[in-house]
């Protein structure tokens, strides 16, 4: 019998999903004093019953899938005798340009509780299919409301690839050992943000593997997660060869809504870029180049492999966790 537990590690919401959630709160409480009507949110704010059920609840929200099916709601709540604000509230996990021009046509406003990190994202989705590089979008399901989403940004020129240790099964995620690109030479990777740090890892390093060019920015805020070490991080990112850094800007940090320890000012990036050093080989060399180059790749290799042992090491303690729930 278990006398004591201890916590090794608390965890809660991330910064964007905790924004998303008081947003909704705030909206549907303001609703409610000024008698605008009960508040509707496309898609559950946030993957978890317990909020949404306490926003039902206690704050009077509508969850839908669709936005068709806001007028089945509207029409149940006048015949109640309430009524339903015209205004719609997109979840954390953020929405496709075709849902937000779906919701011009049907006249809402609307109100983007969608996470930042989500949002940079969708940024750089835009930025690299302009620039005509193809977009491998690693993920667990092309049916998330997150790939839903980032994908539409640049459906033409997304492909989403499992990652690896997925246990769902979507027989329409490309494989990451597999998956071809139109150009290996103009090839980006961007991410799921809710998926195991150990394994996106795992499935970028074998993505490094197959293409060589592979553009990689290092978004240093969030490793970081406090602004004292952003350059540090940064650094090694110019060292390991990365193509650029993702720092987060905000005129006040320490009054910004979200991630405020890890934000920097424009003064501050400035000095943080103008400090970075650009290592370029010091040597035409051609035998030496190539010899350090096969190195690297052999390094890759085994780097790779790792990540696959430790992977199948977790999946095994799983396995391990999951008979002992079943035979105790």
């Amino acid at each position: 019998m278990i006398e004591r537990l201890h916590l090794a590690k608390p965890r809660g919401f991330c910064a964007g999903v905790v924004m998303a959630i008081e947003a909704v709160e705030d909206a549907a409480d303001a609703n409610r004093r000024d008698d605008r009507g009960e508040l509707a949110v496309y898609h559950s704010i946030v993957h978890n019953d317990t909020v949404v059920r306490r926003l039902e609840e206690r704050h009077g929200v509508h969850f839908v899938e669709e936005l068709g099916e806001l007028e089945g709601v509207r029409a149940r709540v006048e015949a109640e005798g309430r009524t339903l604000d015209p205004a719609v509230v997109f979840s954390a996990h953020g929405v496709s340009p075709a849902v937000r021009r779906r919701a011009e046509e049907l006249g809402l406003a609307t109100i983007d509780a969608t996470c930042p990190l989500v949002t940079k994202v969708h940024s750089e989705s835009k930025k690299y299919a302009r620039e005509g590089y193809h977009i491998l979008l690693i993920g667990d399901s092309t049916e998330h409301q997150e790939v839903i989403g980032t994908r539409g940004e640049a459906p033409e020129a997304t492909t989403v690839v499992s990652v690896l240790g997925n246990r769902k099964h979507d027989p329409a995620l490309a494989d990451p050992r597999t998956v071809e690109v139109p150009d290996p030479s103009k090839v980006v990777v961007l991410t799921q943000t809710t998926l195991s740090v150990d394994d996106t890892m795992r499935t970028i390093a074998l993505l490094q593997e197959r293409f060589p060019d592979l553009v990689m920015i290092c978004d240093n805020s969030h490793i970081c997660g406090r602004r004292d070490t952003l350059f540090e991080v940064a650094q090694q990112a110019m060292d390991l060869n990365y193509d650029g850094i993702m720092t987060e800007v905000h005129p006040t940090p320490d009054e910004a809504w979200s991630d405020a320890k890890q934000q920097i000012t424009p003064v501050q990036f400035k000095e943080l870029v103008s400090r970075l050093v650009f290592r370029d080989p010091t040597t035409d060399d051609v035998e030496f180049l190539e010899t350090l180059d096969h190195l690297r790749k052999e390094i890759d290799h085994i780097d790779n492999e790792i990540f696959n042992l430790l992977g199948h090491r977790m999946e095994l303690s799983d396995s391990i966790g999951q008979y002992k729930k079943r035979n105790n």
